[in-house]
């Protein structure tokens, strides 16, 4: 059984207390145990084999919020986790387990359908969100037993979790164990105490309580005025958007660590991609050390992520990084960015900053 019962007339509740309610939970199999072997290849084309490693001893844990993905034809999905809510925790999600324990509910999203066909309702959000909240109580009352927690959510979940964050976290007890929020591919405004929520941005490793906030666009193709990412279309005049640069939280240009992979999403298919000439890659994700930079870039009404490829003729890999949404007929985008790939540029950098907070949050509370 997936939901409890419904009153007359109205959605049935989700019963997060279930285990089938949930996409991942600690201790089982699921598609946050998926393999996230990577293959690293260095400037020279050498090719080593990167394992990886579950921390089943984890202090903290990890609250995971999807994108959109779901391919049904209804304004809100399901509650069945199919491939592409299974591929998003694989590729966003799984590799915190190194660091936390993981939790991602089900939860009736709004559809690619209705974003696309203009069915994103005020009551198809408010239904997707009012399960994501409910995820979360459950979580905290039943789960969560006094650990800290990152919160991680990308897209239309990163949407819900700027809510969370104003809904839930105003008493003292949950901020109190907040030891982030990353809410990526969605764009908050920098309010007047130069935070969000009552939460700092981050600015430095090891800092707690903090919100990191970025999307992501290739340097040479900006956000312009329709963009969807980047800039706030309905924001009081003066009011900017965030960027906070995982790879340089200080400011400034830092190198990504990013876990690329063929398959982005489900709704951008997989290409085949040479990552380096006569080179075979048989893991799932790939990194590529030192060929990504990345910095944050304002400009009078945008902030957005700016990604550089480095190329270099001497360097047998690839400099053709793919990750732009594409629309039916397969062709760019450009008003999404690098928007698919939102994470995976930044997956590392993100996990450093993981442990540095982890790390930190455990020497003030034990």
């Amino acid at each position: 059984m997936h939901a409890a019962a419904e009153s007359l007339g109205s959605p049935p509740t989700i019963d997060y207390a279930l285990p089938d309610n949930w996409l991942c939970l600690p201790g089982r199999a699921d598609a946050c145990t998926s393999d996230q072997s990577t293959t690293v290849v260095a400037a020279d084309g050498t090719a080593t084999m990167e394992t990886f490693s579950a921390d089943a001893a984890a202090p903290i844990d990890c609250f995971y919020i999807y994108p959109t993905v779901s391919l049904e034809k209804t304004a809100n999905s399901d509650m069945i986790a199919g491939p592409a809510e299974e591929m998003s925790a694989a590729q966003q999600f799984a590799r915190f387990a190194s660091v936390c324990r993981l939790y991602a509910p089900m939860y009736r999203q709004v559809t690619l359908n209705a974003h696309q066909t203009g069915g994103s309702t005020r009551e198809a959000l408010a239904l997707a969100y009012g399960d994501v909240r409910a995820a979360w109580r459950e979580y905290f009352a039943s789960r969560n037993h006094g650990r800290g927690v990152i919160l991680i959510a990308h897209s239309q979940g990163a949407r819900h979790l700027a809510r969370l964050l104003r809904d839930e976290f105003a008493a003292d007890e949950a901020r109190s164990r907040l030891i982030a929020a990353y809410v990526i591919g969605f764009t908050l405004p920098v309010e007047a105490d130069g935070g969000y929520a009552g939460l700092p941005f981050c600015h430095a490793a090891g800092e707690t309580g903090c919100v990191v906030n970025y999307e992501s666009f290739r340097a040479e193709s900006p956000p312009g005025p329709t963009a969807m990412f980047g800039r706030l279309h309905d924001a009081e005049p003066g009011v900017r958007p965030a960027c906070t640069n995982p790879a340089s939280l200080a400011g400034g240009e830092g190198e990504l660590h990013a876990y690329l992979t063929e398959k982005t999403t489900v709704a951008w298919p997989a290409q085949p991609v040479e990552w380096a000439r006569e080179l075979a890659v048989k893991t799932p994700f790939v990194s590529l050390p030192g060929l990504l930079v990345a910095r944050c870039v304002e400009t009078a009404d945008t902030a957005y992520l700016a990604i550089t490829v480095k190329a270099d003729p001497a360097d047998p890999r690839t400099d053709i990084i793919r990750g732009d949404a594409l629309d039916r007929s397969g062709r760019v985008m450009p008003d999404w960015g690098l928007h698919p790939i939102d994470m995976h540029l930044a997956m590392g950098n993100l996990l450093e900053l993981a442990r540095s907070q982890r790390d930190a949050w455990e020497k003030t509370h034990h």
